[in-house]
């Protein structure tokens, strides 16, 4: 398969900032959440997603997309609080049992397992009164590895795009059409590739970069440690299952299943001593969400799924997903667009 590559993440980035820019503008009008209501009225829970919180990205996650300034996530947690009422997971799946969420609830969620989540966001959260989900992959604790995203961002920043390409050549051929962007190695080259494949990558961008990886990840130190994910618990912060590796689900085999989501969920509940009950789609895409990953969440008895499509969440019932916003806003308007007002277009577009 010849991949075709058309969005890079400027495009994407400058396309949101344009649409902030003019949706924003009902948040100065009287009634402005009166008026979003036109676009959908049945928005109930609003859940939005933050991953890696620092003031600089660094050769691990330059190009990624995932960083976001702590005084974007400390304006996000202000707004939220003044406009939104806070719940938990616990609320969510009590709704679910037809027990009813508050007015315009909103369930703040983290993904991967950055510590800047422990060692800046949790304590902010616990400051503002504010519960949160953090979805963890256990193969990235205590900094032994690095996941491969940040291992691709950091060769790409340090050697350049030549070596990962030569690792994607090495991969798949030299047929392939040569990337010319992060965004494509994580839009079109990894969904494609099976568990092993991802593992062969893995070790082609290592051997071609002359990686010591185990030292690379010690040294960063991006990670939770077992440590920082037992403190948690006392920020209000709940564990949820992100797999072990963060692979694109699309490409698991049943067996593959077993590795990825059992072995995680026994992993963070023996480390920090709770039930692990919700399950992050690495990525957020619903073409990751197989009928077989679908069918092994259900037997194993999670009790909430989430994506990250941006998209309203109308009515909450035990078969739905929940779908997230990945929040990139700085401002009061543009927050107000990107919880409110894109998640109701997304849904008009997509029905």
């Amino acid at each position: 398969m010849t991949p075709r590559f058309t969005t890079t993440k400027i495009q994407t980035d400058t396309r949101r900032a344009t649409l902030n820019l003019v949706a924003g503008t009902l948040w100065y009008a009287p009634g402005s959440f009166g008026m979003a209501r036109f676009l959908g009225s049945k928005y109930s829970l609003r859940s939005i997603l933050f991953h890696d919180v620092s003031d600089t990205e660094s050769l691990f996650t330059r190009g990624l997309g995932v960083t976001v300034a702590r005084r974007q996530l400390e304006a996000a947690l202000k707004f939220i609080t003044r406009h939104y009422t806070p719940v938990s997971l616990q609320d969510v799946i009590s709704d679910l049992d037809n027990q009813k969420l508050p007015p315009r609830p909103v369930l703040v969620t983290f993904d991967d397992a950055y510590a800047s989540v422990s060692e800046f966001v949790a304590p902010l959260c616990a400051e503002f009164g504010v519960p949160a989900v953090f979805f963890v992959n256990g193969g990235c604790l205590d900094n032994r590895k690095l996941a491969l995203e940040n291992l691709v961002c950091y060769v790409a920043n340090v050697h350049g795009l030549g070596t990962v390409n030569a690792a994607i050549r090495s991969l798949h051929g030299a047929a392939v059409v040569a990337v010319r962007s992060l965004t494509q190695v994580f839009s079109h080259i990894l969904p494609s590739v099976s568990l092993s494949g991802r593992e062969s990558f893995r070790q082609g961008l290592v051997e071609l970069a002359g990686i010591d990886e185990s030292g690379l990840a010690a040294e960063a130190a991006l990670y939770l440690s077992s440590q920082q994910l037992r403190d948690l618990a006392n920020f209000n912060f709940e564990i949820g299952n992100h797999t072990y590796t963060h692979a694109n689900c699309r490409t698991l085999s049943v067996g593959d299943l077993v590795g990825e989501i059992d072995r995680n969920k026994a992993v963070l509940e023996e480390i920090s001593g709770t039930k692990v009950r919700s399950f992050s789609v690495p990525y957020g895409s619903s073409d990751d969400l197989t009928a077989d990953l679908a069918e092994h969440l259900r037997h194993s008895g999670y009790k909430a799924v989430f994506l990250a499509e941006g998209r309203a969440n109308s009515s909450l019932t035990p078969e739905s997903t929940i779908d997230r916003v990945s929040i990139k806003a700085s401002t009061d308007a543009a927050f107000f667009s990107e919880i409110e007002i894109l998640p109701r277009l997304r849904t008009i577009r997509t029905s």
